[in-house]
């Protein structure tokens, strides 16, 4: 090991972090409306894993697994924004955290109601 590849300590990283990281990457990908709701929070917590509204993440031997419930703009075409919703929330996680992403689930849980035009 060289001078400049001293160890200074651990970097921990607060699983509200990714949670965040994947809530802020969810909601600026066109096509998404907002997050749905998962039921299964409380099950979640049981088994160590951290969740937030319409989404979960657990974190095994350093690896990454995410779960996120979403509902779509009315005009979203649903495979591609699933994709869409991989690729970006798998790069955010291994650019800005640099945790390997094992799983991406995505549920489109419903489609907005597309507001009504205004009567005059």
């Amino acid at each position: 090991m060289s001078a400049m590849e001293e160890n200074l300590g651990n970097v921990t990283i607060a699983p509200d972090v990714l949670v965040q990281l994947v809530r802020l990457t969810t909601l600026a990908t066109p096509g998404v409306a907002r997050f749905a709701p998962n039921f299964s929070n409380n099950m979640r917590r049981l088994f160590g894993g951290k969740s937030g509204e319409g989404i979960e993440i657990q974190v095994q031997d350093h690896n990454v697994a995410i779960d996120v419930y979403i509902v779509a703009e009315p005009d979203a075409q649903m495979l591609p924004l699933g994709h869409a919703l991989q690729r970006e929330i798998s790069r955010a996680i291994q650019d800005v955290v640099g945790m390997p992403v094992t799983e991406i689930n995505i549920h489109i849980e419903d489609v907005a109601d597309r507001l009504p035009a205004p009567t005059a």
